[in-house]
């Protein structure tokens, strides 16, 4: 079965890679819109324009994502928009993880134009798709993180990013141009949801979903 898609987003912050990308796939998807993003928000705005998107491509390590949560809040408000991850990686935990975390699919930018298409193709007829040499990454497993992250509202989501940036509450109203009262209302509430006392505690449960900690290779 071959699914012609209607519209294809690709989330990567390299300029050249994403246009090679794009000029070889236009070939076999020659009616497919195709959408481009490069940092977190952009994707973000992308996807509410374009809630109707057959497929997104994604490259775990754009600007903004902060290890495996962008996949999470993606598959949790997304739900219908299936993801497959390319990465320059290929560490088995990586793949592993983002498999759990709702990636319908993880194919190395080493792979070939063929085998990505081939990808591709297998993620549009509902398969999951993983490099051979990496099956047991089909086996899932339950991150009680995976959970609680997802559960947060945009607005929560990006004030728990600013904790973990070390941002005091003031600070974090003025760059959201909320009143300090708002941002430890929404504080409250993310306590709550991922059960923890402080914004430390916070910060903590945001690091593991961090693809650092699975993967050396990821360090700067």
């Amino acid at each position: 079965m071959h699914v012609i898609p209607d519209k294809i987003i690709i989330a990567d912050d390299h300029p050249l890679f994403r246009q090679a990308l794009l000029i070889a796939l236009k070939e076999q998807f020659s009616t497919t819109q195709w959408l481009e993003a490069e940092t977190v928000e952009s994707i973000s705005d992308c996807l509410i324009a374009n809630a109707d998107a057959d497929l997104l491509l994604l490259d775990l390590n754009i600007p903004g994502a902060h290890g495996f949560d962008h996949l999470i809040r993606i598959r949790k408000q997304y739900p219908d928009v299936p993801v497959v991850v390319i990465s320059a990686y290929s560490d088995e935990t990586i793949i592993s993880k983002a498999i759990e975390h709702g990636a319908s699919g993880f194919v190395p930018k080493s792979e070939s134009v063929p085998t990505i298409i081939s990808a591709i193709n297998s993620v549009l007829v509902g398969n999951l798709w993983v490099p051979n040499s990496f099956e047991k990454a089909k086996e899932k497993t339950v991150n009680p993180a995976d959970e609680v992250i997802g559960s947060l509202t945009a607005q929560e989501y990006r004030i728990l990013m600013m904790f973990s940036e070390g941002l005091l509450n003031k600070q974090i109203g003025d760059k959201l141009c909320v009143a300090e009262a708002t941002v430890k209302a929404h504080a409250s509430a993310i306590f709550r949801k991922l059960n923890v006392r402080n914004r430390t505690q916070a910060a903590m449960m945001l690091g593991q979903l961090d693809v650092a900690e699975y993967s050396d290779s990821l360090k700067d």
